[in-house]
């Protein structure tokens, strides 16, 4: 039922939305870490998202829509075929250059006394955080709106 698809779009972008609230997790609790597992400073992460097409969904509207005999049904079945989620199409490595602090005695200084740091912005992070979790917060808000909205019409019948 094309009425449900409301749920899908507005779960895949609390989900994706999730994934990125965990990698700036990642990134804010790695935000002064000088040097990883493998010896080198961590790397903020960031999620890129893309559009993710409800395609089970669609093609059983276009099946129903045929089976119906065409007309309105293929309309709407035809316009629910563009409808679409979001999902996390990759985690990637910032490329912003990592921060240096001159630190002469410290153990992980190199030969100039410098010591690198991650490439964290932490204010960049907490706006990324606030606006992840605006998002996320806007897609509970229309998930159940469309969840009071489709109670009530199912009690319209009584």
């Amino acid at each position: 039922m094309a009425a449900f698809s409301i749920f899908n779009v507005a779960g895949s972008a609390m989900a994706a939305q999730s994934q990125r609230i965990n990698a700036v997790a990642s990134n804010m609790a790695n935000a002064d870490s000088v040097a990883g597992p493998d010896g080198k400073p961590y790397q903020a992460r960031q999620v890129v998202f893309e559009y993710a097409p409800l395609a089970r969904q669609a093609n059983a509207s276009l099946a129903t829509a045929n089976l119906a005999g065409g007309g309105l049904a293929t309309q709407m079945a035809s316009r629910s075929a563009g409808l679409g989620g979001v999902r996390v199409s990759s985690v990637e490595l910032s490329d912003a250059p990592a921060r240096q602090e001159y630190r002469p005695g410290h153990p992980l200084a190199d030969e100039q006394g410098y010591v690198t740091f991650s490439n964290v912005d932490p204010v960049a992070e907490m706006v990324d955080m606030i606006a992840a979790s605006k998002s996320y917060e806007a897609n509970v808000e229309v998930f159940n709106t469309s969840k009071s909205l489709l109670r009530k019409t199912l009690t319209l019948g009584e």
